[in-house]
């Protein structure tokens, strides 16, 4: 059966070129970077360049990449970082509903610790508010964490234009860039955010990898305590390995992105004309322009998310029904339901994202196999 993989959301396929990058720093480059013998020189090196790459990849300084385990731990580097940080200053931080759990789990830790955190709403194209932000700014207000894109549904947020407001408030700002990064042009010297986080297992890295930017200047606390790697930032020896492979992603990701922007453009457009051709009533979720051009969001009306997924598998076509953290759960999107009132199109929901080996020939496939399992499974 030929299995076709549409969940790159989720995870993504390592690109060969990375794995032949990751090889030798598997079998015989194995010095730890902070000796200073030969073998951590050498690796040293390796870990420096690869820095300089991430930074150049936003447009950042070399000092200001921290690199993490993946998005996750940037995101709770962020935002419980910058908070203890800064606690003299004020305890209030304000988010979104929509946020990753790394985003939402960490803010309500942050609220057993005494902050205060206010979870604005958003619109039913999954996008907040700037005049409903302006309004819940207050004194005490030191964070604001907004995502770049949205991981369920590909909504954009006015990042700029919240950066803009936020800098004159002298507030910090944090955004979660995963799904955006390596897909979208960021260049931190024009784009107003002071806390940035990426993951390389989006971008056809290696999973366990990622990591935070943090504008020069910015005060963190260190949630890991031990040696002084990342400059004290956070401490543990680096998985140079990870680290060498994902510099490889991002170098890639960087070169084919216009093409891939076109490409998944492609891809949508054609998915979404073949099931108008067959009929079938869905609705799309997530904005229609201001979006992340490899995630779409379909609600299939009248059909069960879990039954349609379960037949997509069988006919060897991998999707999800919303965040890869909460895959196989039955409760429902937290995006979906700030989004929508209706119960009906939360339930029918299910994300395709593209990304690496995905072909016009393969996505035609798998839009005539969803209008067959949606009419199946309506009949």
């Amino acid at each position: 059966m030929e299995r076709i993989y549409v969940d790159h959301a989720a995870t993504s396929p390592v690109h060969p070129d990375v794995v032949d990058a990751m090889i030798p720093y598997l079998k015989e480059h194995f010095g730890n970077p902070s000796s200073i013998h030969h073998f951590g020189r050498e690796n040293r090196h390796a870990l420096d360049s690869a820095r300089r790459v991430m930074a150049n990849s936003i447009k950042a300084k070399d000092d200001e990449i921290i690199f993490t385990s993946g998005g996750t731990e940037a995101d709770n580097m962020a935002i419980t970082g910058y908070a203890l940080a800064n606690r003299s200053r004020g305890n209030h931080i304000i988010t979104s509903a929509i946020e990753h759990h790394a985003v939402l789990h960490t803010c309500q830790a942050l609220e057993k610790l005494g902050f205060e955190v206010t979870y604005l709403p958003v619109d039913s194209f999954g996008c907040i508010s700037l005049d409903d932000l302006k309004q819940v700014v207050r004194e005490e207000t030191i964070l604001i964490t907004i995502m770049y894109g949205n991981n369920e549904v590909g909504t954009l947020q006015p990042v700029e234009e919240i950066g803009g407001f936020l800098r004159e408030k002298g507030i910090a700002f944090h955004t979660d860039a995963v799904q955006a990064y390596g897909t979208l042009d960021i260049n931190v010297q024009a784009l107003p955010v002071d806390l940035l986080s990426v993951s390389s297992h989006k971008i056809n890295g290696p999973k366990g990898i990622g990591f935070l930017y943090a504008r020069e200047g910015i005060k963190l606390e260190p949630h890991l305590h031990g040696g002084e790697q990342e400059r004290k930032r956070r401490a543990g020896t680096e998985n140079i390995a990870a680290i060498v492979g994902f510099a490889k992603a991002v170098e890639i990701a960087l070169h084919t992105m216009p093409e891939r922007q076109e490409t998944y453009q492609l891809l949508c457009r054609r998915m979404v004309d073949i099931l108008n051709d067959e009929q079938i009533e869905f609705e799309i979720n997530g904005h229609q322009h201001h979006r992340l051009p490899h995630i779409l969001n379909i609600s299939f009306h009248g059909v069960n998310v879990e039954s349609f997924l379960v037949n997509l598998d069988l006919a060897g076509i991998a999707a999800s029904s919303g965040s890869a953290c909460t895959a196989g759960s039955l409760e429902p999107s937290h995006v979906l339901a700030a989004m929508f009132s209706q119960n009906e199109r939360i339930a029918s929901a299910v994300r395709f994202s593209f990304g690496l080996g995905n072909t016009v020939d393969e996505i035609e496939k798998v839009a005539v196999e969803v209008a067959k399992i949606v009419k199946r499974i309506k009949q």
